[in-house]
């Protein structure tokens, strides 16, 4: 073919790929080090001719082998572009600015990853050096055949002479090789018929030693770089024309690879099923600690794990060896992937010591991927250290079930709650910074220092605008503004006995329930009462479960009230100019972290709002990626926090409202013994043995305790979505109380009722569960809403607890009703709402197990949180700060030695005796020694 046919091809493949995809916009990069030449300009025409967009980057000709590098790898990485060519001096193509280049970016086949395909005979998967296909193109055109030709590469440099090596070869041609210093060189002249110069010839050498009759193919830089010379006689197509026909068809062939990569890459944004290598597990008998099973796999590498399940190169951020965060960039290229089904986890109304929902979860996903081979994804949320050493000890499973490495996942992850502590300090500090200034200052030195003079100009910023605007003041000129505009554009005038933007800490500390600050000299006497709350109770990880993207969050971080001014309105994070600052400091934890479970297969952690004070579930986010990687066939299976009538209900009503998602079936996790707890049996105390009701047969109390499942089967049937139970089965329980639990279950409503044994056999003792799922997905699914959001917040609270809690009816406390009379006023009757309430009990008093009826639910509070998006009211009397118990029961405090240091480190485990561990040089902890 010429060039002028690879061009129609070229042309009529990207009109073809552009009606298929009307957003398309290839784009070629070419980074060019030294002058402007001819080739540039052809490159420029024939990308235009056939509808590709080009850009040109120029570097001087003397720029150094990093500065070269620095600008392939920002080309690397810039989503706008699809291909990258070079066009540097000869001497410039080292091996570290070749294998600088993005493979799937390589237009010229010239990275290592290429022409490794190329060698090894993956002509299909690799895109051949332009200049030598070309030379391979005019051969054929000259000579109609090389099959048996003996040719001869001279003064030929990598890429080129690999490349035509091995294209020549499969021609059926004999190739040489050798440079023009070499001895033999006359022979070798001799013999060939067929010579391809990739360096001009020295004087010295005669032209006599050339064959008579040799088709010689210029390929010297000059010749590339379009300064054209003329051949030598007596030899083929040695003239000026054949040397603009290889420059053209060389251009040619690099927009038809152009073309070749922009397919790949449109085949890389769609879904295609994973090709996940699970990993064995090896169940023991007993089974051993969470920690020795977290150990004893070996995870795979994250980047693997991210490449199996259809995760770009550039979609993620490694953090060591089994951590990544994953970019929200991911939901545009996938936004035309069908969702996959969508499964919540809830749970009847649990014991102290849990009822295993990340358990079921996670043996759940590993049963549905690693042994019936369908595409799924855990969503959990991220463990708080307050009960990871207190007395829960960690949320990443447990037994066989569980995400590994285990100590990463509860302590520290990413970091997505310290950038939280931080961000809620921050705003907490503004507020007593702004109030002290404002007191102590008049309004013209407020403004001067609000509106400073920088350069001799006083400039509003962006936030500022903003604020003037909220104001009714339209002046953008700050020497513009009144007496009267500018005391009320720099006075918040916050009252402090309404400030309820608490900081924050994730450690159960109970004497910071209750603080005093502002007592040193230099606040001047401002002191005020305030307190401290656990970091997972504030506003902004609710917001950062509930956002869709990062300029959501920042609107939702603007829109936090932090206190009412002293005419009863609300001041905002906004007022106080720190929205950029606090989404600056939430840029990385807006992205969900990726990690694997002990059979190898993806979960996503994100977020970790408690359910019992705020709304209880993992992130949106994490959800609508995780539900794009699975595909239309595969399952995300997230969580809620504590009993469906708290975490479930949040789900539906709030989660659901914002994310846009309906899920497909409920999973409904119970045991045994919280069913024995709720029929009457003695109290279950963590840290305590249990008593012989819970290890002993008694179907009585089973048979009573199913009033619970019962109510908790019926709150989700309220929403319309099938219910399916996973009975938690523990050793101590016998087989007549799992029959019973499993026909209670179905007659009372559930679409089935499985046994699970995942904690002991992991994913393989859930495969039953898994199948149930799979059937109730395919159910018609009638989901809808408890309540509509124009109901007055009053009834919306009593909806949720006459329908959930099974209250007769609400009780408001006269600061409840202020209020709720308040927010009203301002313009947030129309929120959702959020229960703060005890976990332990549908009613408020956490003693009351079973199903209590005829209670009045007292409502002490009404708070707001409107970045988040909800209203909340504290029924009774909740603590936003835990408090460490005597004896954390199963944080069972484990000890690290760190070889470089004699200091000891806490890490969690489930024995009961201390013990000392190793910490390698990677920062994984190592067996014991």
């Amino acid at each position: 073919m010429n060039s002028s046919e690879i061009l129609q091809s070229s042309k009529k493949v990207l009109a073809s790929l552009k009606r298929e995809h009307p957003m398309l916009k290839p784009t070629l990069a070419i980074l060019q080090a030294g002058s402007y030449d001819l080739v540039q300009e052809m490159n420029k025409k024939l990308a235009e001719e056939i509808g590709l967009h080009i850009i040109h980057i120029w570097l001087p000709e003397d720029s150094s082998e990093d500065e070269i590098v620095g600008e392939i790898l920002k080309l690397n990485d810039d989503p706008t572009v699809h291909g990258l060519a070079l066009h540097l001096p000869e001497n410039a193509y080292s091996s570290k600015i070749l294998n600088a280049l993005k493979p799937e970016k390589d237009v010229d086949g010239v990275s290592a990853v290429n022409l490794g395909q190329l060698v090894y005979g993956d002509v299909y998967d690799c895109l051949p050096y332009p200049t030598a296909s070309a030379v391979i193109e005019l051969l054929e055109n000259i000579d109609r055949s090389i099959d048996g030709k003996k040719v001869l590469l001279v003064g030929t440099a990598a890429p080129l002479a690999a490349s035509l090596q091995c294209l020549l070869q499969r021609k059926g041609a004999m190739v040489m090789s050798c440079q023009w210093k070499t001895q033999q060189l006359q022979s070798k002249l001799h013999q060939a018929d067929v010579m391809v110069i990739g360096s001009i010839k020295p004087e010295e050498i005669p032209i006599s030693w050339i064959k008579p009759g040799t088709t010689i193919v210029n390929c010297s830089h000059d010749v590339l770089s379009g300064k054209l010379c003329y051949g030598h006689q007596d030899v083929k197509y040695g003239d000026l024309a054949a040397e603009e026909a290889l420059v053209s068809l060389a251009v040619a062939i690099r927009m038809q690879n152009m073309i070749k990569t922009t397919e790949r890459w449109i085949r890389s944004q769609q879904y295609r099923k994973w090709n996940l290598h699970c990993l064995t597990l090896h169940p023991l008998s007993p089974v051993p600690s969470d920690i020795e099973i977290s150990r004893a796999q070996s995870p795979k590498a994250v980047d693997v794990l991210a490449k199996e399940i259809g995760l770009l190169a550039d979609e993620i951020e490694i953090y060591g060896q089994t951590k990544a965060k994953v970019h929200l960039s991911l939901l545009e290229r996938l936004k035309d992937q069908p969702d996959g089904k969508y499964i919540l986890v809830a749970g009847i109304t649990p014991t102290p010591l849990g009822e295993g929902k990340s358990t079921v979860t996670i043996g759940l996903v590993q049963a549905l991927t690693a042994h019936l081979d369908i595409n799924s994804f855990a969503c959990l949320r991220q463990p708080s250290q307050g009960p990871t050493f207190g007395v829960k000890g960690g949320a990443a499973g447990g037994g066989y079930a569980q995400v590994i490495p285990m100590e990463e996942f509860n302590l520290h992850l990413t970091g997505d709650i310290h950038a939280i502590t931080a961000a809620n300090n921050l705003l907490a500090a503004a507020i007593d910074a702004r109030i002290l200034h404002e007191s102590t200052q008049s309004d013209k030195a407020l403004y001067s220092r609000l509106v400073p003079v920088v350069d001799g100009v006083r400039k509003f910023s962006t936030i500022q605008l903003a604020r003037l605007k909220r104001l009714g003041i339209s002046k953008t000129d700050p020497g513009t503004l009144t007496e009267e505009e500018i005391s009320k554009f720099v006075r918040l005038d916050i009252d402090p006995s309404t400030i309820t933007w608490q900081r924050v800490l994730d450690t159960n500390d109970r004497f910071l329930r209750k603080i005093t600050v502002g007592q040193a000299n230099t606040e001047k006497g401002f002191i005020r009462q305030a307190q401290f709350d656990i970091a997972v109770a504030s506003e902004i990880m609710a917001i950062l479960a509930l956002t869709t993207s990062l300029a959501d969050m920042k609107d939702r971080l603007g829109k936090m009230v932090v206190a009412n001014d002293k005419n009863g309105q609300p001041v905002t994070a906004e007022d106080l100019g720190v929205t950029g600052a606090l989404a600056v400091l939430m840029k990385d934890a807006i992205k969900p972290t990726l990690m694997q479970t002990l059979e190898g297969t993806p979960v996503f952690v994100h977020a970790g709002p408690f359910a019992n004070i705020a709304h209880g579930n993992s992130s949106v986010l994490a959800d609508k990626i995780a539900l794009k990687l699975v595909g239309e066939e595969g399952f995300v299976v997230t969580e809620a926090g504590f009993g469906a009538d708290i975490g479930m209900e949040k789900f539906f009503n709030i989660k659901c409202r914002t994310s846009g998602l309906i899920p497909n079936v409920v999973v409904l996790v119970a045991t045994i013994r919280a069913l024995k707890m709720h029929g009457g049996g003695p109290s279950v105390t963590a840290g305590a043995p249990l008593k012989k009701e819970y290890t002993e047969e008694n179907l009585q109390l089973v048979a009573d305790g199913c009033c619970n499942l019962q109510k908790q089967i019926q709150i989700a049937q309220l929403f319309g979505v099938p219910v399916v139970v996973a009975l938690n089965v523990f050793k101590t329980d016998s087989h007549a109380e799992i029959d019973l639990v499993c026909e209670i279950a179905k007659h009372s409503g559930a679409f089935d009722a499985v046994p699970c044994k995942h904690w002991s056999a992991g994913g393989k003792g859930a495969v039953e569960l898994a199948q149930a799922v799979r059937k109730a997905a395919n159910q018609k699914n009638n989901f809808r809403f408890l309540y509509n959001l124009e109901l007055p917040i009053v009834e919306k609270i009593r909806i949720i607890a006459q329908k959930v809690y099974g209250a007769q009816d609400i009780e408001l406390s006269p600061t409840a009703q202020i209020q709720i009379d308040h927010y009203s006023r301002q313009g947030f009757g129309n929120l959702p709402v959020c229960m703060a309430k005890t976990h332990l009990s549908l009613s408020h008093q956490p003693e009351r197990k079973g199903v209590p009826t005829g209670f009045i639910l007292p409502i002490s509070d009404v708070r707001a949180s409107i970045g988040a998006g909800f209203i909340y009211p504290l029924v009774g009397t909740m603590s936003t700060m835990p408090g460490l118990p005597t004896r954390p029961s199963r944080s069972k405090f484990r000890f690290l030695k760190i070889e470089t240091a004699t200091s000891l480190f806490p890490v969690i485990g489930d024995e009961s005796e201390f013990e000392v561990c190793l910490l390698d040089a990677s920062g994984r902890i190592s067996r014991k020694p």
